[in-house]
């Protein structure tokens, strides 16, 4: 195989089970049915009402659920759900979950989430949720997977805001929009956010996938960290006001609403407290890079609010076949003692046949003081990751090679070395 690429860079309803449902939709009917699954995540919820219903444009192209008289699934213990939709495989579809008395979330906080008037849950354990809490997500009935977190919350709420309501347009650009008021990669919105309470029992989580999980749990950390908010429905409830009265997040807050600065801030610090919980030193590496995205992307929401211009990116460099130096990636961009290591898996074998990401199975970087004793080794098992922060490296010049490895266990060459000084 060819070598990567190595960049450096510095209430009272019917309940009934999905099966039994599913069963009910389609009994003496003929009718097609696709089913939409999904997981409803903010920490895991259990036990949530869910529903779905198709979007449908009226005459004047104004797009809306389709309101049938069904009964709600409930989530599982997972926060899965399943829904049989009657009619084929196309259009999209709005989920809704809303809470009741027996709906219950998993506190996916460090070290604990509060309650107003009630003793603190610890991080990993069930808590109840008041019947204010709602989610709601939406999705291409192509795809069958519809998650609901609060971020899709807001993107929904977003899209309502369109002139022609929850079209699928509508909701694709209000789904990126949220994305990038979060500093997420493109598409994370419909990746499963994972349980932060069960992370050592799963390494092939990527870092996407992280990333958008403890964005969604800084909605709960807020709660513990501002008297302003009891619950985690107010947290939303006030965004949601926002997003539908002014199409956008207050940047830093003005003393009465949650701001977008806040929430970034908490998701950085949920970061760094779930890697001492954690023992997996390959979530760990994730759990560092997700750290370092997110504080990266509360220094923009700063300059922004600074300069009072458009959002600006870190630099993250540029390709180039020579060891770049220390100033593609300014000091201030990374911790002093690390070095944030970025690469483009390959394409082709060494002998020319096509490599396709399903033979990847990750990638090895080596790293050492001297570029001819790459002595210190870390192993990547996952072909989608293209980052990795290496950080504690003692005072010099440390140098950084990378290979990779295909799922029949052949390593390719080692890529061309570059190095950073500490």
């Amino acid at each position: 195989m060819l070598p990567a690429v190595v960049l450096l860079s510095g209430c009272g309803l019917d309940i009934t089970t999905a099966e039994s449902t599913s069963a009910a939709q389609s009994q003496g009917s003929n009718e097609p049915t696709v089913e939409i699954a999904g997981a409803a995540m903010k920490g895991v919820i259990q036990q949530g009402l869910v529903t779905a219903n198709r979007l449908i444009s009226d005459k004047d192209g104004h797009y809306a659920p389709q309101r049938q008289a069904a009964k709600p699934v409930l989530t599982a213990d997972d926060g899965s759900y399943e829904w049989q939709l009657r009619g084929k495989a196309d259009g999209w579809a709005l989920v809704e979950l809303q809470a009741d008395a027996g709906t219950r979330m998993i506190c996916d906080v460090v070290p604990h989430c509060e309650q107003s008037g009630a003793e603190a849950v610890a991080f990993g354990q069930p808590m109840g949720l008041d019947s204010n809490f709602s989610l709601r997500g939406a999705g291409d009935l192509r795809m069958e997977t519809v998650n609901l977190t609060p971020l899709t919350h807001l993107a929904v709420t977003l899209a309502e805001r369109s002139t022609s309501g929850l079209s699928p347009e509508a909701l694709s650009d209000a789904y990126e929009t949220v994305e990038d008021w979060f500093g997420l990669a493109a598409g994370a919105l419909r990746l499963t956010p994972p349980d932060l309470t069960r992370l050592d029992e799963s390494d092939d989580v990527s870092a996407d996938a992280l990333q958008v999980a403890i964005a969604n749990a800084a909605f709960l950390a807020l709660v513990n960290e501002n008297a302003q908010w009891d619950t985690i429905s107010d947290v939303l409830n006030n965004m949601t006001a926002q997003v539908s009265e002014t199409g956008q997040i207050s940047l830093t807050g003005d003393g009465g609403n949650v701001a977008l600065a806040d929430l970034v801030s908490a998701a950085a610090v949920q970061a760094s407290e779930l890697q001492t919980s954690v023992d997996s030193s390959i979530i760990n590496q994730r759990l560092l890079l997700v750290e370092y995205r997110t504080v990266q992307r509360l220094k923009t929401v700063a300059d922004v609010y600074d300069d009072s211009s458009s959002d600006a990116t870190a630099d993250t460099g540029a390709e180039t076949s020579e060891p770049p130096t220390t100033e593609i990636a300014p000091e201030e961009t990374i911790p002093a003692d690390a070095a944030l290591l970025s690469w483009t898996a390959p394409l082709t074998r060494e002998n020319g046949d096509s490599l396709s990401m399903g033979e990847i199975a990750g990638y090895e970087v080596v790293y050492g003081t001297s570029a001819e004793t790459l002595d210190q080794s870390l192993a990547i098992g996952d072909a989608s990751v293209d980052e990795l922060l290496v950080d504690e490296l003692t005072a010099g010049t440390w140098y950084f090679a990378i290979r990779t490895l295909d799922t029949d266990g052949n390593p390719s060459r080692l890529s061309e070395v570059v190095y950073k000084q500490i």
